[in-house]
């Protein structure tokens, strides 16, 4: 599924019209990733939930030349399903 798609199943399911759910799709994405740039964490219950998570630097091998490098920490995001999601795909 696509944005677009997903915009108009959220449109069907909420009883919006596409532009009003696509406003509410932007604004959901955009306040997530607001939160996670300052570190924070996004909890929905029985969705999961965002956080982030530091990785440290770590060895690897280049695949084209097979020369080791050196992989610099960084940080990024980590999805948890939550128990209601879980159960769906399972």
């Amino acid at each position: 599924m696509n944005k677009t798609e997903f915009i108009a199943a959220v449109a069907d399911k909420a009883g919006l019209s596409k532009v009003d759910a696509k406003k509410a799709v932007e604004a959901f994405a955009e306040t997530i990733s607001s939160e996670l740039e300052k570190g924070g964490k996004v909890a929905l219950l029985d969705f999961g939930a965002f956080s982030v998570t530091e990785r440290t630097a770590r060895n690897g091998v280049n695949p084209k030349t097979k020369e080791p490098i050196i992989i610099p920490a960084r940080k990024t995001v980590k999805f948890k399903a939550g128990s209601r999601l879980s159960e769906l795909i399972n």
